[in-house]
């Protein structure tokens, strides 16, 4: 019992330390998003979105300070020894729990450029989040049902345009692309329902990948492959800021990208969308013999310490 509360204890210091983090550099994160709306100078646009990303960075290393201060988790880092923060990267991950993303900073931090995603509208109205993505240029998008795209097909393809734009600030300035591909966490209801050929991973959506690519006009042409493991216990949000996932495995896999994948037209070009969805299905295949393995071994040697 003692136990239980000092662990709830601990994850309500953590969650204290990561909202007073949050709201110290939110503020002035709150203040430069303004300007920005209202200053629509080109050259202005730039120094506040570049003032913008230089305040998130320092909100994630003053964020992955207080992970390393307060938690004890052992991390099995693997695959980013070779990564530059001058070139262009798509991330492609697996997803399970909240965890994945702070786990995905860790990684990432200082080693590739900005990391960018492909948000969902709603994530706008979420405090401090919502406006410090938009203020550091995350693309956000309008998912549209079928059933929606059929009574307004002057709609489909739409996001595809939005990609395209947002990926436009980027030409210039090397990004890495963050993707769940799987486009949501894994649940295991999920995976019953989709009937997923796969023992750990949901079905992948391959057209989210396929359209960044598209839009960014052949200049992302390296994959990182990234697989999150939780050996030991869940890595849900609450247990992560009690201190209670002892253990993070993650492995990067770099890799070129088909040169036949970078520009085809996913939307129209039937003949493309088959193969690059059969491409993306035998990675995650890889993936799944990956998280399969990772499992069935014992806890990994080469580890480090957070």
């Amino acid at each position: 019992m003692l136990s239980s509360v000092t662990k709830h204890l601990h994850g309500i210091f953590s969650s204290a330390a990561v909202i007073l983090i949050t709201a110290c550099f939110g503020i002035p994160l709150y203040i430069l998003a303004i300007i920005k709306f209202l200053v629509r100078w080109p050259i202005w646009q730039r120094i506040i979105t570049r003032s913008a990303i230089w305040l998130v960075e320092r909100w994630i290393e003053c964020i992955i300070f207080a992970i390393r201060l307060t938690m004890k988790t052992e991390w099995d880092i693997r695959g980013v020894e070779e990564l530059s923060r001058n070139q262009w990267y798509f991330i492609s991950s697996n997803h399970q729990f909240w965890t994945d993303l702070p786990t995905l900073l860790i990684v990432f931090h200082n080693r590739v450029p900005s990391l960018k995603i492909f948000a969902k509208q709603e994530i706008l109205w979420i405090p401090i989040v919502g406006i410090g993505c938009w203020a550091i240029d995350f693309p956000f998008m309008k998912r549209y049902s079928q059933a929606y795209l059929k009574q307004h097909p002057e709609k489909r393809g739409e996001d595809l345009k939005i990609t395209r734009q947002a990926c436009e600030r980027y030409k210039d300035t090397p990004v890495s692309i963050l993707n769940f591909t799987e486009g949501t966490r894994f649940r295991h209801e999920k995976h019953r329902c989709q009937n997923s050929p796969y023992r750990h991973l949901l079905r992948p959506k391959a057209g989210g990948f396929a359209y960044a690519l598209h839009a960014m006009d052949g200049r992302i042409t390296t994959l990182l492959d990234v697989t999150i493991v939780y050996p030991k216990e869940p890595g849900g949000l609450w247990q992560f800021l009690c201190g209670a996932v002892s253990e993070v495995v993650v492995r990067v896999e770099k890799s070129q990208i088909p040169t036949e994948y970078l520009k085809g037209d996913y939307l129209n070009d039937r003949s493309f969308r088959t193969h690059f969805q059969n491409w993306v299905n035998e990675c995650w295949q890889r993936k799944d013999d990956l998280i399969e393995q990772i499992l069935s071994q014992a806890s990994p040697s080469n580890k480090i310490k957070s």
